[in-house]
């Protein structure tokens, strides 16, 4: 799927068009010009200047969305520089809108053409024209669009034959407060892209924040964050062949709630980058490593998958046996779990269901089981390790992975070959019930993605 970053509103899906934040100062014109031309009569003529990037486009021919009693319509060509097709036009829309007010938008024509500076004082005594005569009794709005002030000049001074159609001079189109950009930034990329988050493609809110706040115009900021996407891309999609996957043993459906948080499950549990960034305070989001972060749980493919201790439990008694015969029947549920649908690459979105902890006998006595092996997290691991392999996935227990820039050892080593030889390193989190918190969670985390970013060579040991 090639991404999508867009800086100008006519590339803009349809369906997100009506998202966009209106601009309230010209609403209340619109408003104003209403009320105007009800009072006095005629029409009104309303220059809007605005860099290129500001928003004036989506300000202008959103108005509708934003007052229901308003119909825009945008200008062809041969519309404005006729004036017999400009009131055809205009009767047209009149019999469309039932009754609606008539705002009519010119869109930087004059960028568009030679001989710019006859394009005024011909416009505006076709509208001065329809205003003493065809368009008298029909109130309508007329707006301009420019990117040039003195053009925008020359609009305002043409009308000095007919001041009362001119509703306001010098009036500007700055687009939403930049405080908001990085927000808008983010939602307009995750809604072209199927949902993705920038962060998924290397780019966090501190380089957002930082690109908005040396941008002019929203537009160009969206430009250049689409740069820097542009160059991020590449790298990040050249995934290792190793997958980290964190799992949490939960004892009911709270806890199994706190971790799914953390997670895009419908995306075969995928680290939640946002709601995991949510979670760190002021002083982690100043001095954590947040790009080298990033990365590790993009090259790494971070999962993070909670695992019912009632699918666990039967598999684990007796953790003192080393190589136990372990009934048909518990295997067969364990290989039902997403956990394992996951490790083993059957994972299929379209099959998901919410895993949801049902009060029963059986969570019952594997909760109370729980509380006996919190204690026990290398015996738990052992036993995980040996389940796996008992269904099909060799596995190795404590494995060793060594780089040119360090060494880890995870809990457990497994892969399938068969579906992508993916190398698998699963953490297992063997917490209480009582410490499986969102705090103790998101550490836990932090503390997975600063080891494996430092194996990578993405960050120095200290």
């Amino acid at each position: 799927m090639s991404l999508r970053l867009p800086s100008r509103y006519e590339d803009l899906d349809t369906a997100y068009r009506g998202r966009l934040i209106p601009d309230q100062a010209l609403l209340e014109l619109v408003n104003r010009a209403k009320k105007s031309i009800d009072i006095s009569g005629g029409i009104r003529f309303l220059p809007i200047w605005g860099q290129s990037g500001a928003g004036k486009s989506c300000a202008a021919i959103e108005i509708g969305t934003h007052i229901p009693l308003v119909h825009t319509l945008v200008l062809t060509r041969d519309e404005i520089e006729s004036k017999s097709l400009l009131l055809d036009r205009i009767l047209l829309e009149k019999k469309k809108a039932h009754g609606k007010f008539l705002v009519v938008i010119i869109d930087q024509f004059e960028e568009k053409v030679i001989g710019k500076e006859r394009i005024p004082t011909q416009f505006v005594e076709h509208i001065s024209l329809l205003d003493r005569a065809e368009l008298r009794d029909y109130p309508t709005l007329f707006i301009w669009l420019t990117t040039d002030k003195s053009f925008q000049k020359q609009l305002q001074d043409a009308t000095s034959r007919n001041r009362r159609i001119l509703l306001e001079s010098d009036f500007e189109v700055t687009g939403p407060e930049k405080s908001i950009w990085p927000t808008i930034i983010k939602q307009t990329f995750s809604f072209h892209n199927a949902e993705k988050a920038l962060a998924d493609y290397g780019i966090i809110d501190e380089d957002i924040k930082n690109i908005a706040e040396d941008s002019t115009t929203l537009g160009a900021a969206n430009e250049q964050v689409g740069n820097l996407l542009l160059k991020e891309e590449p790298d990040m999609q050249n995934l290792s062949k190793y997958q980290v996957i964190l799992t949490w043993p939960v004892a009911d459906g709270l806890r199994n709630t706190r971790v799914m948080q953390f997670a895009n499950p419908r995306d075969g549990y995928t680290l939640n980058w946002d709601y995991w960034f949510s979670q760190l305070n002021a002083e982690d989001k100043k001095q954590l490593p947040l790009h080298e972060f990033n990365r590790a749980r993009l090259y790494f493919d971070f999962r993070v998958i909670p695992i019912r201790v009632a699918d666990l439990h039967k598999l684990c008694t007796d953790l003192n046996v080393e190589s136990p015969t372990l009934a048909k029947t518990y295997l067969h549920r364990f290989k039902q779990t997403h956990f394992f649908h996951v490790v083993s690459g059957d994972w299929n979105e379209y099959d998901y269901n919410p895993v949801r902890e049902r009060e029963s006998n059986r969570a019952a006595e594997a909760s109370e089981w729980y509380k006996t092996v919190t204690e026990k997290p290398v015996l738990l691991g052992k036993r995980l390790c040996y389940v796996l392999s008992q269904c099909g996935l060799a596995s190795k227990y404590e494995y060793p992975i060594q780089t040119e820039f360090g060494s880890v050892r995870t809990d457990i080593f497994t892969g399938r070959e068969k579906v992508d030889d993916k190398k698998l390193l699963i953490e297992l989190k063997v917490f209480s019930s009582e410490n499986t918190m969102p705090s103790s969670i998101k550490d836990a985390i932090k503390t997975t993605m600063r080891k494996y970013a430092q194996l990578a060579g993405f960050l120095n040991r200290q």
